[in-house]
């Protein structure tokens, strides 16, 4: 069986760029099928290669920072970062991108990563939560990810 990781990265003191952590925080709560593995990992995204191990698919949840509206949410793949270096996903995409190129050697393989991600309004102040602008489209980011989390089970089986 197929096994998914749904993963959230951000710093949850910089107001949205916590939004990754944020999500998978009410993410985590929910019931998954035993084949799905939510959690968060801050902004150690180098050093977490080791966790990737034995999944077949890398859902990671982050902030986006492609010039549009605040609270726009974006879906991405390991080529649209490789290929548009200013489609950034945020200060921890090459590290995600690193992370799994050390998971393919140390374990042979690695799974496949993509990226939900929301355009964020402030991630230079510190404050602990979401800003006013992109609080109100919290629930639609995660309602967006739970319909992929949904599709990438059907996927898999």
């Amino acid at each position: 069986m197929e096994k998914l990781l749904v993963l959230g990265i951000g710093n949850t003191l910089l107001t949205d760029d916590g939004v990754g952590v944020h999500a998978a925080e009410v993410l985590w709560q929910e019931e998954w099928p035993e084949n799905v593995t939510v959690m968060e990992a801050g902004t150690f995204t180098q050093d977490i290669y080791a966790l990737f191990q034995g999944y077949d698919r890398l859902l990671v949840l982050d902030v986006i920072h492609a010039e549009h509206e605040p609270g726009t949410i974006y879906e991405l793949t390991e080529d649209d970062i490789r290929s548009n270096k200013k489609q950034r996903v945020s200060i921890h995409d090459i590290d995600m991108l690193d992370s799994l190129r050390m998971c393919e050697m140390r374990c042979g393989k690695r799974p496949k990563m993509e990226i939900i991600g929301m355009q964020p309004y402030d991630i230079t102040t510190w404050n602990i939560g979401l800003s006013d602008v992109c609080k109100p489209k919290f629930d639609k980011f995660v309602a967006h990810t739970r319909k992929r989390i949904n599709e990438i089970i059907a996927e898999m089986s």
